[in-house]
């Protein structure tokens, strides 16, 4: 269930934050809730992924049978010749 939330905050960062929202096809409130909601959930202590990294997980599917060190030195060759 959504709510509203009445925020101060500097006008200039405010500018900032919708014309980032904007150019990321989003919104700031989504942006807003999106930075809360990766302060507040709780990591294991060890854990080296951030929460931005750890919210993009599973974003995309990728073969099984793909070789990352394979797939990322033909990017390298392509991308250098």
């Amino acid at each position: 269930m959504d709510k509203k939330l009445t925020l101060s905050l500097n006008q200039e960062i405010i500018e900032k934050a919708k014309a980032y929202a904007k150019s990321s096809n989003s919104s700031l409130s989504k942006l807003i809730e999106s930075y809360l909601n990766s302060l507040t959930t709780r990591h294991h202590e060890n854990s080296k992924i951030t929460p931005l990294v750890e919210s993009l997980s599973g974003v995309i599917d990728l073969p099984e049978d793909l070789n990352e060190k394979e797939a990322y030195s033909n990017y390298l060759i392509e991308k250098y010749k």
